[in-house]
């Protein structure tokens, strides 16, 4: 008998305990340690402080209004239009917000309707590596395999290995799966390592999907990065499917308002599906969120949000060092990955199950985001990420603690 999906969904996401019962995320295990010891959590990636009270009082504003119904099954008109004005304005990128703008329950759901939509047995979809969890658990429910190319850190952070990229692709390649700012390395592609995508891509006739839900928070520092879409590079719009959310952007993760941009057979193809997903969501959020694209003093907070990024991920690198990590200072997102071993810890699982006692913190071991046992887990087996999307006092909380660490 053909094991169910949920088996395959656990085995790719090293979930499947050998007993065949799934066992929790190590997202979940560090952040009920924090929760059990009162250590500071820098595991999990959401804001502490919410975003503008101008949005927020937007989404009050529609329920008192009535937004509390199903909207439009592609999401109401205002937010299509306002994100397709946003790719305008920002990328040069036009769609049409009819037909080729989608609105979703998050990046998340966005991603997931689009493998389904456009993946399946037989077909390969390529990562970067390591890579957010969702992926492999999304290519394991769509029947497709998951195959990665290797970002490798160096003196310059965690940069595509173009020769492994290229070994990476083959005939099978259906999708490639794309994620600048990239979590958790917080690198940002340049335009040679993205041509490079793009080249193979059309090689190989591959389709592009990206996940940019970072696209506004590229941290300022010397040799500050600059995010380019896969879609704006020369023949890539019509073979690219671009998605982001508000989440990230106006720190309101919770509200889960995302959406899909690029051609309309392809926004057609996950439409298709996302419609027997959540169906639709968040009707209260659509109009704030569509008022967030479009108003200057909000694009001005997010402006005001890199840079306070920038300043809290200085502060937590400075005290990561300080504690004996070796450090790589990230481009953008919200994590910055530290390495254990001069500590001389060569198990970033250990290392996070001893950290609340040891410092009073909670990060997430980067081989959360590998496949067990390949040239990347290994390399970064002694690796922790932790999010420096907190605030200033907690922050220093965690600096503090991390330097009883290396007194110890």
């Amino acid at each position: 008998m053909t094991p169910p999906r949920w088996q395959d969904v656990a085995r790719a996401t090293g979930l499947l305990g050998d007993d065949g019962v799934p066992r929790a995320t190590v997202f979940a295990e560090m952040s009920a340690l924090a929760a059990r010891t009162g250590a500071v959590n820098l595991g999990q990636g959401f804001p502490d402080v919410d975003g503008p009270a101008s949005v927020a009082r937007a989404a009050a504003d529609a329920i008192a209004a009535g937004a509390n119904q199903y909207p439009p099954g592609p999401g109401i008109p205002a937010l299509r239009e306002a994100v397709a004005e946003h790719q305008a304005a920002h990328y040069g990128l036009h769609w049409d917000p009819d037909r080729e703008v989608l609105v979703t329950a998050g990046a998340t759901e966005a991603l997931a309707a689009t493998v389904l939509a456009l993946a399946g047995p037989g077909d390969e979809v390529l990562t970067l590596e390591p890579f957010y969890d969702s992926y492999a658990a999304v290519i394991a429910l769509a029947g497709a395999t998951h195959t990665t190319a290797p970002l490798v850190a160096g003196p310059d952070g965690f940069r595509l290995d173009l020769d492994a990229l290229a070994a990476a692709f083959t005939p099978r390649t259906r999708l490639v799966l794309v994620n600048t700012p990239h979590n958790p390395t917080g690198t940002v592609l340049d335009r040679e390592e993205l041509a490079a995508i793009a080249r193979l891509a059309v090689e190989h006739d591959a389709l592009v999907v990206t996940d940019e839900v970072y696209e506004h928070l590229v941290l300022d520092g010397p040799g500050t990065a600059r995010h380019v879409p896969v879609a704006t590079l020369p023949g890539m719009a019509e073979r690219t499917l671009t998605i982001s959310s508000a989440g990230k952007t106006f720190s309101f993760t919770g509200w889960k308002i995302g959406w899909v941009t690029g051609p309309e057979p392809l926004v057609a193809a996950v439409r298709t599906v996302k419609q027997f997903l959540t169906y639709v969501n968040g009707a209260p959020f659509q109009p704030a969120v569509a008022f967030a694209l479009r108003d200057p003093d909000v694009a001005a907070w997010v402006v005001e949000l890199a840079h306070s990024l920038s300043r809290r991920r200085d502060l937590l690198c400075a005290g990561l060092e300080d504690a004996g990590f070796a450090v790589v200072r990230p481009q953008g997102t919200y994590f910055v990955l530290a390495d254990a071993a001069p500590l001389g810890y060569t198990d970033g699982v250990a290392l996070c199950r001893d950290l609340p006692g040891l410092a009073g913190v909670v990060g997430v071991p980067v081989t959360a985001f590998t496949h067990a046992g390949s040239d990347v887990d290994r390399a970064l087996r002694s690796w922790v990420r932790f999010t420096f999307v907190k605030r200033d006092e907690v922050l220093e909380q965690a600096v503090a603690g991390l330097h009883r660490l290396h007194r110890g």
